[in-house]
């Protein structure tokens, strides 16, 4: 979908549907949406007496203007969408009404629609923020993982162009920027979901390698990837134990953006966990639902989504992003629980469930992230059943060790709608991942699994600030959420650029 930006009066733009807006409670409606119900001698206000028009929050409500009866108004059809309360309107509620609105135009087979933006006027909404919530909104609304899909001959096309038509020049600049922000970080997001939806037997490391470098080339960035053989030199035992068990060749990917090459310390990396399936390995998953392990990489999807929209945005700041890809299998040469593996940093671990590989990645990547002197790590996995537990689908909780690094991860995810929530890393679960003959087990038992995984990870951290973000049950969801669509949600890969932003400013 092609998004623009006209400066022109909202009655005189040609295009098969205008969105409009209506608040609950109003009505006298006025700014664009009281233009067009004065173009239409009053029709709005004449719904809205009769109630079928309410402005209650996500009430879409489609108008015929045929020309033979509205001559002097150009958009063949209006739609009123409803905010609902102006008190708790906000950026997240732009982004929803803008994704049932995408939804409901291509339903109607709409090709070029225009709309106003929701919310910048009595909306009290910065028309920046309120800009890119929208386009956001619409092109998050609209995804859709089609390509294997080949016998459906009906299939609705997308709408092909949306313009964001505004009445005020002074406005059009910022609108623009706010809309060149959307559509790199929906563009990041989009990417982060094809890659997650993509099938198991059509995402292997070396695929995801393939993307990442594909990424880089495409925006000027280094990517480095490494082998087994590199990765063994290194002393990698905890991610290399992982990878034996599967016939497919691990891939370690570092991509680097330089924005701040005069100040190499000025840097953040983005660890996200790359196991393109995960089995369980020995300790096997149930078959139940085991096809969704295919998106055990959602992570490393989103980081490299992230490094994509990040590189584009250019803030000025250094960003590194790694991914230790592998698939987790229980062939013969598997990893046994019993065993006893060595990290990067040179401490043991215990394999207690050989299903917990993730944060045997994680550690190493994050030791290698240490050894090239990182100064802000965030690592983002699929990593614990029981973060569903304990938050549900919608939050995804999030620990770390420096204060000041959480509370920016926990203000930029509430800025793009992705929310998280902190967690405590306590003394008393710490414990449950002691064991008798290596430095740690890789489990801590049932009790708690997400704040014992965290510890492990924070173990491999040490003292250098660092952020953990398990998204195992909002990577994916069964059914459509406002902007996130059943299947992949690509979240946090907003989240993550954000940050960079914050951060390069």
């Amino acid at each position: 979908m092609e998004v623009v930006v006209a400066h022109s009066d909202v009655t005189e733009i040609e295009v098969d549907v205008l969105v409009v807006n209506l608040f609950e409670g109003v009505t006298n409606p006025g700014g664009a949406t009281g233009a067009v119900d004065s173009a239409l001698g009053g029709l709005i206000s004449e719904l809205i007496s009769d109630g079928e028009i309410t402005g209650s929050t996500n009430e879409l409500t489609l108008i015929h203007t045929p020309n033979s009866v509205y001559p002097s108004f150009k958009p063949a059809r209006v739609l009123v969408a409803g905010l609902g309360s102006r008190e708790s309107f906000d950026t997240d509620g732009i982004r929803r009404v803008s994704a049932s609105v995408i939804r409901k135009l291509r339903s109607a087979r709409v090709k070029h629609a225009a709309t106003i933006v929701h919310g910048i006027g009595i909306g009290s909404i910065e028309v920046v923020s309120g800009s890119q919530a929208m386009v956001e909104g619409a092109l998050l609304g609209a995804y859709r993982f089609l390509k294997y899909r080949t016998t459906d001959k009906n299939r609705k096309a997308d709408v092909a162009t949306l313009t964001i038509v505004e009445g005020d020049s002074s406005k059009i600049a910022t609108i623009k920027t706010g809309v060149e922000r959307a559509i790199a970080y929906s563009q990041a997001e989009i990417l982060a979901r094809d890659l997650v939806n993509e099938p198991a037997n059509k995402l292997s490391p070396a695929d995801l390698a393939t993307v990442a470098q594909k990424v880089a080339a495409d925006n000027g960035l280094s990517c480095i990837v490494l082998e087994e053989a590199d990765v063994t030199k290194l002393g990698m035992g905890a991610y290399v134990g992982v990878s034996q068990g599967g016939p497919r060749p691990l891939k370690f990917i570092h991509v680097t953006y330089e924005g701040d090459v005069a100040r190499p310390e000025n840097n953040l990396w983005l660890i996200g966990k790359g196991i393109t399936f995960d089995s369980g390995g020995i300790s096997i998953k149930p078959g139940a639902g085991m096809g969704k392990m295919k998106g055990d990489m959602g992570g490393g999807a989103s980081v490299i989504g992230a490094i994509q929209a990040i590189s584009q945005l250019k803030p000025k700041l250094n960003v590194h992003v790694v991914c230790a890809a592998t698939d987790n299998m229980p062939g013969g040469s598997a990893q046994r629980p019993g065993d006893v593996v060595t990290a990067m940093n040179g401490m043991t671990i215990e394999i207690d469930n050989t299903d917990a590989e993730g944060r045997l990645t994680l550690a190493d990547a994050i030791g290698y992230a240490k050894s090239k002197d990182a100064v802000r790590i965030v690592d983002v996995a699929t990593l614990t059943g029981a973060a569903r537990v304990a938050l549900g689908d919608g939050v995804s909780p999030v620990f770390g060790n420096d204060d000041d690094l959480v509370d920016a991860v926990l203000e930029t995810s509430e800025i793009v709608g992705e929310s998280m929530w902190r967690m405590p890393l306590d003394s008393v679960t710490k414990r449950q991942n002691a064991s008798k003959i290596a430095d740690l087990k890789n489990t801590g038992g049932r009790g708690g699994g997400s704040t014992t995984a965290a510890h492990f990870i924070a173990d491999f951290a040490g003292k250098t600030p660092w952020v953990h973000i398990d998204v195992a049950a909002t990577s994916m969801l069964d059914s459509t959420r406002g902007w996130m669509p059943a299947g992949a949600t690509g979240v946090p890969t907003r989240s993550l650029i954000e940050l960079a932003m914050k951060f390069g400013r």
